[in-house]
């Protein structure tokens, strides 16, 4: 039965988030991929065009949510359901951390607007 212990959860920071990753195909899974966002008060992450469906639970705080040219702002308990190929932005007016919970499928990449595509290592 594989646990991850959040001792053995790998944390990875990117556009001043941090992402800890649980489930990946290095800890068992086998389809899924599922990590904690941390987004500090203040940030906004760049805008990038997603290739997998993503659903991102906010456990904590507040969100201005920007998808696909639409914007929202979540609060604690909303669930976000982004789809393949839409693109997203995400910005913590607020002045404290906002906390998320995401899952997605294995696989997933996500491509800035300068073309740029990234390959998180916290989803493969």
């Amino acid at each position: 039965m594989p646990v991850i212990r959040a001792s053995e959860a790998v944390t990875h920071e990117i556009h001043g988030a941090r992402f800890v990753s649980y489930a990946t195909p290095r800890t068992g899974s086998k389809e899924l991929c599922a990590w904690r966002g941390e987004i500090p008060a203040g940030t906004k992450a760049p805008a990038h065009t997603v290739s997998r469906e993503e659903i991102l639970h906010l456990l904590a705080g507040e969100l201005l949510i920007t998808l696909d040219d639409r914007t929202a702002r979540i609060s604690s308990g909303d669930t976000l359901i982004i789809n393949p190929g839409a693109t997203l932005t995400i910005e913590n007016p607020a002045d404290r951390t906002a906390v998320t919970w995401v899952t997605t499928s294995i696989g997933l990449t996500a491509e800035l607007a300068d073309g740029t595509r990234i390959t998180p290592p916290w989803a493969n």
